[in-house]
């Protein structure tokens, strides 16, 4: 049975197996995930009868899926994790199929549906498009809806955002229709909508033209920490989760002269990404129902170690440590290196086409593990993109790196080809563990 609540649809299920789905009395849920509403006005979210706070990491498509990471999840205290997209529940993780490998370590996953963007060409005025999506999010439903793995419908990521002008009332109006399809096939799980950050206009037309939303999803990176309170003065009183946080992104930082991003540090990275999870944890009790991290895995967006917690080759990096210790209160027994200091007289310099420099880096182990080192010359990402669309690699330069590669130090001769480069390093120990960190510089004529 639903019952109407301040905007939200809360759904209160009286036994894992009592009740059915309209029109469907064939079928019982392998798990349920109810949001109560408590009698001070707070928010639970209760996950086969028991209170459930979302300890979670974002996957991405492609080479976001890395061996293992699921294993690191769940032994790190981790309970959760965010697909986008019905596809990612086909491929393989460690040999099975993501949501039978996450049940088998005991996490729960907030499946995915991708909502078309209008900024990628989808017209919300065109009924057929329309009738395609409605006929795939029905189909996704009645294939999933009894797995045990599944907490909640993640139904959308950011298709409001990018767009000139106003948002069209026609997304909202849209996703509510989708949530309904969703509460009548499958009443045991809410829905979620993901949204880009917060704002007043967003809220109001949430709230008036979605009343079939039950929890709100906001990705946030450098304002993360302070959107519980933002949601509020916003006028979203209902439950949130944070969907994605991490790090400040590249439109949030300080550049160069000739406006390349300034990448922090790693155990900066580690320190805004451990902060933002306590501060919403913390200042929002009975409102936020946790959180997933961005971005379990490797991403390629303005560089190639930005937002991604894990190496190419699946080397966990300080971030993934600072996490293990957020959600469970303990550090990993073999911690990643630390970073203390890259040394480069031409980082944030522009220098001659040809120009030789040294390069170092001085990084240490915990577990007094013997260090290699990797060097890597980068043209500057020329394939940016907005709300994370997949960006192409930019190119390599290897014949830069002219003497000490595989050491601490290195002698770079700075390419022929004037423009924007990176000098990046990466520090392992051998035990899966790795840190890494570059800086800008410019080649003059």
């Amino acid at each position: 049975m639903r019952y109407k609540l301040a905007g939200l649809f809360v759904v209160f299920l009286l036994s894992a197996s009592a009740g059915s789905s309209p029109g469907d009395i064939d079928w019982t849920p392998g798990s349920t995930a109810e949001l109560v509403t408590k009698a001070d006005g707070t928010y639970e979210l209760l996950r086969n009868g028991e209170p459930y706070f979302v300890k979670g990491a974002c996957r991405g498509t492609g080479d976001g899926l890395i061996p293992g990471d699921l294993e690191t999840i769940a032994a790190y205290g981790g309970n959760s994790i965010r697909t986008f997209g019905i596809e990612q529940l086909d491929e393989q993780v460690d040999g099975k199929p993501l949501l039978d490998r996450a049940h088998e370590l005991g996490i729960s996953v907030m499946v995915g549906f991708w909502v078309q963007h209008p900024r990628h060409g989808f017209d919300y005025g065109d009924a057929a498009s329309v009738e395609v999506q409605r006929s795939k999010l029905r189909d996704a439903v009645l294939k999933y809806r009894d797995h045990p793995a599944l907490l909640a419908w993640g139904l959308g990521n950011e298709m409001e955002a990018f767009m000139p002008g106003e948002i069209d009332v026609r997304i909202w109006q849209e996703l509510n229709h989708l949530a309904g399809i969703i509460k009548d096939l499958d009443p045991y799980h809410p829905v979620v909508t993901v949204v880009a950050d917060v704002d007043t206009p967003k809220i109001d037309g949430i709230k008036t033209h979605y009343p079939n939303l039950d929890i709100l999803g906001v990705n946030s990176y450098g304002g993360a920490g302070s959107v519980g309170m933002r949601l509020r003065d916003s006028g979203w009183t209902g439950p949130y989760l944070l969907t994605e946080y991490g790090v400040h992104g590249p439109w949030e930082v300080a550049t160069t002269s000739w406006g390349a991003p300034i990448e922090a540090d790693p155990s900066t990275k580690a320190l805004e990404t451990y902060a933002t999870y306590k501060t919403d944890r913390d200042n929002n009790i009975g409102r936020s129902l946790g959180s997933h991290v961005f971005y379990w895995g490797h991403k390629q967006e303005a560089t190639e170690t930005w937002f991604g917690m894990f190496s190419p080759s699946g080397e966990k990096g300080p971030r993934v440590d600072a996490m293990a210790y957020a959600w469970s209160g303990e550090w990993p027994s073999n911690r990643a290196p630390k970073l203390e200091s890259l040394d480069a007289p031409f980082a944030m310099q522009k220098v001659e086409a040809g120009a030789t420099s040294e390069a170092s880096v001085d990084c240490v182990d915990r577990e007094g593990d013997d260090l290699t080192y990797s060097w890597d010359i980068r043209a500057e990402s020329t394939d940016r993109r907005v709300g994370g669309d997949a960006e192409a690699a930019p190119p390599s330069f290897p014949e830069a790196i002219q003497e000490g590669q595989g050491s601490a130090r290195i002698l770079i001769k700075a390419p022929s080809q004037p423009g924007p480069y990176r000098v990046f390093v990466t520090c392992s120990d051998g035990k899966g563990g790795a840190t890494t960190h570059n800086v800008p510089f410019f080649v003059t004529d």
